[in-house]
């Protein structure tokens, strides 16, 4: 019989132990957000529709940069590791030339322009263009894995 108790308790105190780590470390991880789940997702402009995307940023992007002609672009005001000021603007969604690879392209704004939301790649590349633009357009050296999970 004391060994029936014996077992039981070491039972319980290992369910018991095994739903603190669960519980602990889940609300860690629901805190801090995966870098590859839903706390990824932000909102971004494509052809003046806002969809959602999950993005990470993929290491060694340079070599993808070099190797990979056919990377789409992502517009960021700030880097896409930082909160952004706008909503970024992507130039591709599923079924018209989307490749799962992003290369970001910052937004600058240039002195005497106030700074705004733009909502499609044309608003963008028009602002960049001209003899007195609106914004400079800055490549980066970074890559991110972009996925569209959800249209507005």
């Amino acid at each position: 019989m004391r060994e029936i108790r014996a077992t039981s308790r070491i039972g319980v105190i290992l369910v018991t132990g095994g739903l603190f780590v669960a519980l602990t470390g889940g609300a860690a991880f629901a805190a801090g957000g995966s870098p590859n789940g839903a706390a990824s997702q932000r909102p971004v402009f494509y052809e003046g529709k806002q969809v959602t995307v999950n993005m990470f940023e993929v290491p060694s992007s340079e070599t993808l940069l070099d190797h990979n002609k056919s990377t789409n672009t992502i517009y960021a005001t700030n880097d896409l590791d930082e909160e952004q000021d706008f909503f970024p603007v992507i130039d591709a969604i599923q079924g018209e030339d989307f490749n799962p690879l992003w290369h970001q392209v910052l937004i600058v704004f240039n002195p005497g322009f106030t700074p705004h939301q733009f909502t499609s790649e044309d608003d963008v590349l028009a602002a960049a263009a001209g003899a007195n633009p609106e914004i400079t357009l800055v490549p980066t050296d970074e890559v991110y894995r972009c996925s569209i999970v959800r249209s507005k």
